[in-house]
């Protein structure tokens, strides 16, 4: 029913596409006029490609689980592998039969048409499945938190389409007769018994890491039997930092920590920092270059103050600012700044209240040891402190430090709570966008320079 659903709404589209490109010849002036009896012809053979590539995209599966964006985005990858097939085609034989421009209006519309009528059918089969009709019945095998959270999500979720018909434990568990509202039907050993007396569509494997020796029975059993398998792995509790599963070479593979930006991500952030680092320098310039020169007359002493601090990866770089306190601040070691602190300047006090001392660091940004927004980078003595006291600083490293970010915007700078920057920081590089970093940049220039913890 999918299948021939689909064909006849790809012929439609493909039909409204006709009717649209020779109504507004004007505002659609391809080349290429195709005859109707033509037309007829690449209709039929988008009917049977798009479905064929669907097929092979995984469209034609059991999909409850999946997401509204993941369904929008295979049919989207569909419609789009047929555009290029016909194309292709076209242009390899020089057949005339083949409007370009029908084509690419027919992907745009096969991707909002398809894509709605796919939703839509969810809408209709999720509510039919809250109600008590084509449910799957499943029996879970595992014990602790994992088994407790999966039961929940089957609970919680009634569109999903899942009915828990009860919990096997493993071996060497004892049995008790519940296990929150389901029952127990006892140990993995009983498992072929207990599938040949229920009602059983599906198995969930959601074992806890200590119980993972039982698999090998588990799987033994289950291998002789026609239930659906999944198991949910417990690795989910290290996910740290953009955790996902990706393949590689056909094996499943489970980020327990990555980085989002790689790729165009990378690619993206970059080409922005350089391009507002260098708009923003030329701005800044006078500003500098006039504090610059009350620096030098208001106190002894060079100009700019260059520290080391720790960057992305954990490397070292040298960032620049100016000069804030007197030469002679640091004689007794590093210390963190506190309000009042005797040993800056009286202009210098001025320049952190207003953060101009951080306008140098655009030159950080332009030679790519730091970038606009991003963790604010920490003294190696420092991060070494934190990385041992505080879980997860380490991962802030895992993109280039920033000039601002999330924290510093929500008044979180000076002697504020090194644990919620850390959450705040991963929250950023969890979420990253461009739009993101324009929210950032946007409350910093509005507001963030003048922050109470400014010292």
């Amino acid at each position: 029913m999918q299948v021939l659903r689909d064909a006849v709404l790809v012929g439609i589209t493909f039909y409204l596409a006709y009717l649209i490109r020779f109504s507004f010849p004007d505002v659609f002036p391809f080349e290429a006029v195709s005859p109707d009896r033509e037309a007829i012809a690449v209709a039929v053979m988008l009917m049977i490609v798009w479905p064929a590539v669907g097929w092979m995209a995984g469209l034609y599966v059991s999909r409850r689980t999946h997401s509204v964006a993941a369904e929008f985005f295979d049919v989207s990858r569909t419609s789009l592998m047929s555009f290029l097939l016909l194309v292709t085609l076209a242009y390899f034989t020089r057949d005339e039969r083949f409007s370009r421009g029908i084509l690419l209006l027919w992907a745009v519309l096969a991707v909002l048409v398809l894509g709605m009528a796919r939703v839509a059918a969810r809408v209709v089969l999720r509510t039919a499945r809250a109600r008590g009709y084509n449910l799957r019945h499943v029996v879970i095998v595992g014990t602790g938190e994992l088994a407790r959270r999966v039961t929940r999500l089957i609970r919680l979720q009634p569109g999903l389409g899942m009915r828990a018909v009860g919990i096997v434990v493993p071996n060497a568990d004892k049995v008790k007769p519940k296990f929150g509202n389901l029952p127990i039907l006892g140990k993995v050993a009983d498992l072929a018994s207990i599938l040949k007396t229920q009602q059983v569509d599906q198995v969930l494997v959601a074992l806890p890491i200590d119980k993972l020796a039982s698999l090998k029975e588990i799987m033994t059993i289950l291998s002789k039997e026609p239930v659906d398998v999944r198991i949910i792995p417990d690795f989910y509790q290290y996910m740290t930092l953009c955790g996902s599963v990706e393949e590689f070479a056909g094996l499943p593979i489970i980020n327990l920590q990555a980085t989002p930006l790689v790729g165009w991500n990378l690619i993206t952030k970059r080409s922005f920092d350089v391009v507002v680092a260098s708009l923003a320098l030329l701005v800044a310039a006078p500003v500098v270059a006039f504090c610059a020169m009350l620096i030098k007359l208001s106190s002894p002493g060079p100009v700019f103050y260059v520290q080391e601090r720790v960057g992305m990866d954990g490397h070292n770089f040298s960032m620049i600012k100016l000069r804030t306190m007197r030469v002679d601040a640091e004689h007794a070691g590093a210390q963190m700044t506190a309000p009042d602190d005797p040993r800056r300047t009286k202009f210098g006090s001025l320049l952190r209240k207003l953060s101009i001392d951080e306008l140098p660091q655009l030159l950080n940004v332009l030679r790519g040891d730091m970038s606009l927004v991003g963790p604010r980078p920490e003294r190696p003595m420092f991060v070494e402190t934190f990385s041992r006291d505080i879980p997860r600083y380490a991962l802030r490293h895992k993109i280039k430090a920033g000039m601002t970010g999330l924290a510093q915007v929500n008044g979180l700078r000076g002697n504020t709570s090194i644990a919620k920057r850390i959450e705040l920081d991963l929250y950023y590089i969890e979420n990253w966008s461009v739009t993101l970093d324009l929210k950032i940049l946007f409350r910093t220039v509005f507001g963030g320079f003048l922050s109470p913890n400014a010292y």
